[in-house]
C-alpha cells in the first residue's frame, strides 16, 4: 500500500466468507422484524423454533403455549404445509399462498444447507397475512386466476365430452371475497368442513353466498375430482322432486323416457350434492332422504332395484330449520343428519368492511360482460357500507348494475347513490356511516396510516366480540390473538376516546 492511499475502515471485512455471513444475519434480521411471522423446521421436518410475530397464530392453530407447538412434525401442527417437501427436495418456494386454520397467508420457504450442502432445515416465513392490503391484492388477483382456470377446464370437458359436459365445480373458497372477521372465520370452517366426509349444513340469509361455499368445500376437498350436482329444492315441483333426486327407471309411467332418467343422486356419485333451500323440502320425501343418506342407496322411481351410491351431501337454507322442526314441518330426525357440521354464512350488514373488495370483483364481473361499472365516490361508497342490505351480496350487485345502467356520468357521488337506491327499491335508506364507521376505501384512506391501523383494529376487534357475544377469550382465538393484547387493545382504545 503507498503512502498515498487510505487504509480500509478496521471493521470491513476482507474475506467473501465474512461478507456472506454477514448478509445472511442481514436477512434474516431483516425478515424477522418485518414479516408476519418466522419459524424453522429441522432435517426431520419439526419446528424447532418460532419467532414472536409467529406466537399469534397458535391459538387458532389450536395451541395454547409455544411449549405445545414446539418438537411437533410441521405437517402435524400446520394445515397444507409444503415444508416438509421442500425439506425432501431442497427446492425452496419463494412465493406461494397458504391457506389453513389460522388464515390465507403468502409465505416463503428456504431450505438450510450445511457446509457439505446437506439439507438440514427448512425457515418458513410468513410475508403478508389476510389483513394486508398487498394481501387483499393478490388473493383477489389469484381468485380470478383460479375462475379463468374453472372455466378453462369446463370448455375442454364439454369439447371432450359427448354425452354432454362433465359438472365441476364453478368457484373455489378463494373466490368468496372478504378480509372481514366474519368472511375469515366462515373460510377457515370450510376449509375444515372439506376435509370431512359428513354432511355440512350452510345456515344464512339469501345471497350471502352459501352456493359459492358449497362449490369451495366441494372443490377443497378430496372428492375434487369428482362431480358437483346441485339441486335448488324451492325451484322444482313438488312432484317431480322424487324423480329429479332418485332418477327414474324405464317405462315406469306413461309418457316415461324409454331409457329411464339418472337421478342427481347417481350423477353426483364419487363427488358432492348439494341440496338448496333445504327447508322447502315436502315432509314425504324427507323420509326418503333420511333413509338414503343412512343406507347410501337410493330406489329408483318405478323400479324394485336398490341402487348404491357414493356422494357427499352439502344442504343449505335460509330458513330457521329448528322453529321447522318445532312446527312438525321438517322431520327432526333429518334436521341432526343434516346438522353434523353447521356453517353460518354471515350477512353483507355483519361484513361491511368486505364491501369495498366485493364492489371491485363485481365491478370486474362487469366489465368482462360489457357493462363498465362506474366509479363511486368515498361518499357514494359510504352510503352503500350503511345500507341493511337484506338481499346481501344478491342485491349489492343488483344496485351496482342499476348505478352503470343510469348513471349520467363514470363517477357517482353520495347523491346519486341515494337515486340510485331509491330507484332499486331499498327500504328506508340508511344515512352514510360516519368516517370512523366507514369501510376502508372510502375516507379513512385520507386518514394517517397509524389512525388507519388503529381504526381497523377497533373494528375488527368490535365485530369479533359482536360474534362472540361478548366473550373475549373467544374473540382473541376468533383474531388469532392473545388474551392480553385483545385486553392491551381495548385500554388503548378506552384511552383514545374525547373525554369531553
Amino acid at each position: 500500500m503507498s503512502a498515498n492511499q487510505t487504509p480500509p475502515p478496521p471493521d470491513l471485512p476482507r474475506d467473501g466468507d465474512r461478507i456472506l455471513a454477514l448478509a445472511a444475519r442481514s436477512m434474516f434480521d431483516l425478515f424477522a422484524n418485518a414479516s408476519e411471522g418466522m419459524l424453522l423446521i429441522d432435517r426431520d421436518a419439526r419446528v424447532v423454533w418460532i419467532n414472536d410475530q409467529y406466537r399469534r397464530f397458535l391459538p387458532a392453530l389450536g395451541f395454547a403455549r409455544e411449549e405445545d407447538f414446539v418438537g411437533q412434525p410441521v405437517a402435524q401442527v400446520i394445515d397444507n404445509t409444503q415444508m416438509h417437501e421442500v425439506l425432501r427436495t431442497g427446492k425452496p418456494i419463494l412465493i406461494d399462498l397458504l391457506a389453513n386454520k389460522a388464515g390465507t397467508f403468502v409465505v416463503s420457504r428456504i431450505p438450510l444447507r450445511d457446509a457439505a450442502g446437506e439439507v438440514i432445515g427448512v425457515l418458513g416465513i410468513v410475508l403478508f397475512d389476510q389483513t394486508s392490503a398487498h394481501m387483499r391484492a393478490l388473493t383477489a388477483q389469484f381468485a380470478r386466476l383460479q375462475q379463468d382456470l374453472l372455466d378453462a377446464r369446463r370448455e375442454l370437458d364439454a369439447q371432450r365430452s359427448q354425452g354432454g359436459a362433465p359438472r365441476r365445480t364453478k368457484y373455489t373458497l378463494a373466490s368468496f371475497v372478504g378480509a372481514s372477521p366474519g368472511a375469515v372465520e366462515v373460510k377457515r370452517q370450510a376449509r375444515r368442513a372439506a376435509q370431512s366426509g359428513s354432511p355440512v349444513l350452510l345456515l344464512g340469509e339469501t345471497g350471502t353466498g352459501k352456493e359459492l361455499l358449497a362449490h369451495g368445500i366441494h372443490a377443497a376437498s378430496g372428492r375434487a375430482s369428482g362431480p358437483f350436482v346441485s339441486v335448488n329444492i324451492a325451484a322444482v315441483p313438488d312432484t317431480l322432486l322424487e324423480a329429479e333426486f332418485f332418477g327414474v327407471a324405464p317405462g315406469a309411467y306413461t309418457g316415461a323416457e324409454r331409457k329411464g332418467r339418472v337421478g342427481k343422486f347417481k350423477l353426483a356419485d364419487g363427488g358432492t350434492l348439494f341440496l338448496d333451500e333445504i327447508g322447502d323440502m315436502p315432509l314425504p320425501l324427507q323420509a326418503k332422504l333420511l333413509r338414503a343418506l343412512q343406507e347410501g342407496e337410493i330406489e329408483p322411481l318405478g323400479s324394485n332395484q336398490l341402487v348404491p351410491f357414493d356422494a357427499r351431501l352439502i344442504a343449505a337454507t335460509s330458513r330457521d330449520l329448528p322453529a321447522l322442526v318445532r312446527e312438525g314441518r321438517f322431520r327432526e330426525d333429518l334436521y341432526y343428519r343434516l346438522s353434523v357440521l353447521p356453517l353460518r354464512v354471515p350477512p353483507l350488514r355483519e361484513r361491511r368492511g368486505d364491501i369495498p373488495a366485493l364492489l371491485e370483483v363485481l365491478g370486474e364481473d362487469m366489465a368482462q360482460r360489457g357493462t363498465p361499472p362506474p366509479e363511486l365516490t368515498p361518499g357514494a361508497l359510504a352510503l352503500l357500507a350503511a345500507q341493511h342490505w337484506r338481499g346481501n351480496i344478491r342485491e349489492l350487485r343488483n344496485v351496482l348494475e342499476q348505478a352503470a345502467l343510469h348513471a349520467d356520468s363514470d363517477r357517482l357521488d353520495g347523491e346519486h347513490m341515494e337515486a340510485v337506491l331509491r330507484l332499486a327499491g331499498v327500504a328506508q335508506i340508511q344515512p352514510a356511516l360516519p368516517a370512523a364507521e366507514a369501510p376502508a376505501g372510502a375516507d379513512t384512506l385520507l386518514q394517517p396510516l397509524a389512525r388507519q391501523v388503529r381504526a381497523l383494529e377497533q373494528r375488527a376487534i368490535a365485530a369479533a366480540l359482536r360474534a362472540t357475544g361478548g366473550n373475549k377469550l373467544a374473540a382473541a382465538r376468533l383474531l388469532g390473538i392473545s388474551r392480553a393484547t385483545l385486553y392491551e387493545r381495548l385500554d388503548a382504545s378506552v384511552r383514545a376516546e374525547p373525554t369531553g
